[in-house]
This record gives C-alpha cells, sequence and structure tokens, in this order.
C-alpha cells in the first residue's frame, strides 16, 4: 500500500519592491478573537520606538506560527550552536552593550 505524496505548501511570491523590516522589538497583544504583534526598532539610548510593521492572526495561525519558529530555532541551534538568552539583567541592556572584542592573552600570560 502506497502513502499519497503530501501535497506542496503554497507557493510564496514576493512582490518587487517589498520593505525590508528589521525589529528588535516585538508587542504582542490580543483580543478574544485576534492576536496582533507589532514589530519595532529601538535604538540605543532611545526611550521611543516607531512600529515599523504589524501582523494580526488568527490564536490558531499564532499558535501554528510559535510551532514553526520553535523548529527553526531547533533546527537553527543544532547547525550554529545554542542561542544564549540574558537571565540576570533587561533584554534591552544585553541587545545594545557595546560589542568588545576579546583581548589577546598577554606575554606574561602564556605558559611555557
Amino acid at each position: 500500500m502506497t502513502t499519497p505524496l503530501k501535497p506542496p505548501g503554497p507557493i510564496l511570491e514576493v512582490p518587487a519592491g517589498l520593505d525590508t523590516v528589521y525589529a528588535n522589538l516585538a508587542r504582542i497583544s490580543h483580543s478574544p478573537a485576534d492576536i496582533v504583534i507589532d514589530f519595532a526598532h529601538l535604538l540605543p539610548g532611545e526611550g521611543k520606538a516607531t512600529v515599523r510593521a504589524r501582523v494580526l492572526m488568527t490564536p490558531l495561525s499564532a499558535k501554528l506560527l510559535l510551532r514553526a519558529l520553535s523548529e527553526n530555532l531547533a533546527r537553527y541551534e543544532a547547525a550554529f550552536g545554542e542561542i544564549n538568552v540574558p537571565v540576570n539583567s533587561s533584554l534591552a541592556d544585553n541587545l545594545f552593550k557595546p560589542f568588545h572584542p576579546p583581548e589577546p592573552p598577554k606575554p606574561e600570560d602564556k605558559k611555557e
């Protein structure tokens, strides 16, 4: 007995000129019928972020998105290593602290 082939998912067409939005902040709200996700970009030192995109979904679609994100993050971590989430400070503090490359070892630190 053969298993029927699963139909392929929908073909997504990306229109020319579609704006790409970078977001490092998301606000999620809901009503009994909808989940609303506002995406914004917060600059370091700024107290105000402008919403750049709003996505409105049914609760079922939001739950399916959550599942798809979880599966894709698991694949990402399997390929590139675990994503460490900061615990004892605000996420914004960790997102916006300046990058300091590690210092090379000093000659006196080297053991022979």
